[in-house]
Order: structure tokens, then C-alpha cells, then sequence
């Protein structure tokens, strides 16, 4: 009985390890296929172009933008017109913030950082959100036939900008109650007591007074894009863009608004290529 136990648990252990082999050896298999699948591919991409044939016909892309002076997401769809050209729409939302802002808490009611109480920015007046529409173009200026798939591109394109100036309100400790004001004249010896901050209201407040103000802007930037030949979209632009507003843009109390805004900037783009 224990030399039949012995002889089935051998055989199966010796089954066991020709069906793991087998298993092995079907994976190594395909993923050897889909390698040479993968260069066939790009082989024949580059073979198109080379003949005046896009890879792709159209991509779509998102954005994670940051500037000197704020942040923003850009929505963007381009349309290729030639292996090396293609025209872009864009869609940005962000917020611009002034050099001199700084976020701190309340010595008195937050316990002096950020990260306990409500953070505020002493002496800001308005949130300046921007909403963009733009085109362009996008051309390639290097890598063209690069097997690896890595080509630099110059992006270029201008739109219109929807300026939105929101109230910036802060929370007081007044006559033994709580009190969130806005900057005001009438309002200035309050805005300005620092012993009776006790912070910001977040997102509560303001939506209803921002007031519109139109502008223009325009972009241009290096897009360096390591997956060219590929379906997904991996790439980081570096550029410079310009925003200028029909009327001064005030952010911070008793700091003269500006209209014109020059700013560098740096985008993550991720999306997908058809």
C-alpha cells in the first residue's frame, strides 16, 4: 500500500512538472509572438510614413499642467493632416496665483501649520480661475524614422480665455461670534487684524459675485514624446505661454492688477492614438 502511494504521488509530481514546462514554454512562446507582432508593427508604421502615409489618424490627450503661478488640466484632440503634421483643439481650466501669496494658518486658531485648522492667504482679494479654448498646430522637428519611437515636436496655438475672478473670503473671530467677510473698504481694520484670523472658507463662498473678464493667450512649447509608434500617448512639454486680459486682473489687497501675464510652464501628457 505504501509503495502504490509512493508510485501515484511520483507520477503525478513528474505530470505536475511536464504540464508547468509545457504552460512555460506556451507563455514564452506568445509573448515572443506579440514582441515580433510589436516590430512588424513599427516596422510598418515607419514604412508608411516614410511614403507620406500617417501612422495614426487622430489622438486625444490629457494634460497635468504646471506654470510659475498655478496649475491646470488640458483636454486636447489633434487630427493629423501629415505623417509630421496635425492640427490640435485644446480645452484648459486653471487657477492663476499671485508671486507674493502665501498659505499659512492662524497662530491663534490653527495652531501655526497648514495642515491643522484652515489654511488662508493673508491679504488675498480674488481667486482668478481661467477657462481656455484654443487650436493649433503640432509639428514634428526630430525624430522622423526613429525606430525607437521618440520624436520631438513644436507645439503652437492661440485661443480665447475666459477670465473668472471669485471673492476670496476669510473667517474672523468678532465680538465673541464668527464672521466671513470679503475685502472691503468698510471692512479693511478687520481684514487686516491677524489676531482674529481664524481662516479660509474653502469653496463655500464667492460663486455668485465672480465677475467675467475676457482675454486672449497664446502658446508655444517642445513636446518630447518617447512612444511615438505606439497606441498610447507618453509625453512631456516644456514651453512658454502668454495671457492677456481686457481688464487688470486684481489678486492681492493694495497690489496693483495687471493684465499681461508671461509664464512658463510644464506639462505630463498621457492619452491614446487611433
Amino acid at each position: 500500500m505504501f509503495k502504490h502511494s509512493i508510485l501515484v504521488i511520483t507520477i503525478s509530481l513528474s505530470f505536475l512538472g511536464a504540464f508547468s514546462q509545457r504552460l512555460s514554454d506556451v507563455k514564452g512562446n506568445k509573448k515572443q509572438e506579440e514582441k515580433i507582432a510589436k516590430r512588424n508593427k513599427i516596422n510598418e508604421l515607419i514604412r508608411n510614413e516614410e511614403e507620406g502615409i500617417p501612422a495614426f489618424n487622430k489622438q486625444s490627450s490629457f494634460q497635468l499642467k504646471v506654470n510659475h503661478d498655478g496649475n491646470g488640466l488640458i483636454y486636447e484632440i489633434g487630427k493629423m493632416k501629415t505623417p509630421y503634421k496635425a492640427s490640435i483643439f485644446q480645452v484648459e481650466l486653471g487657477e492663476k496665483q499671485h508671486p507674493k501669496e502665501q498659505k499659512q494658518s492662524s497662530s491663534s486658531y490653527g495652531g501655526g501649520f497648514t495642515i491643522f485648522g484652515k489654511p488662508f492667504v493673508y491679504g488675498k482679494q480674488n481667486i482668478f480661475y481661467q477657462a481656455k479654448i484654443g487650436a493649433g498646430q503640432q509639428i514634428m522637428i526630430g525624430g522622423k524614422g526613429n525606430k525607437n519611437g521618440v520624436a520631438v515636436y513644436g507645439v503652437m496655438l492661440g485661443g480665447f480665455s475666459a477670465g473668472l475672478a471669485r471673492p476670496y473670503y476669510v473667517e474672523f473671530a468678532s465680538g465673541g461670534a464668527t464672521v466671513k467677510r470679503k475685502f472691503t473698504e468698510a471692512d479693511r481694520k478687520l481684514f487686516f487684524s491677524a489676531d482674529k484670523i481664524i481662516g479660509g472658507t474653502g469653496l463655500a463662498l464667492g460663486w455668485k459675485e465672480m465677475k467675467f473678464n475676457p482675454g486672449v493667450y497664446g502658446k508655444a512649447g517642445l513636446r518630447f514624446d518617447w512612444a511615438r509608434f505606439n497606441q498610447v500617448v507618453s509625453a512631456v512639454e516644456f514651453g512658454f505661454t502668454f495671457d492677456y486680459y481686457t481688464k487688470k486682473v486684481v489678486q492681492m489687497v493694495d497690489i496693483q492688477g495687471k493684465s499681461f501675464f508671461p509664464t512658463g510652464y510644464v506639462s505630463l501628457v498621457f492619452g491614446n492614438r487611433k
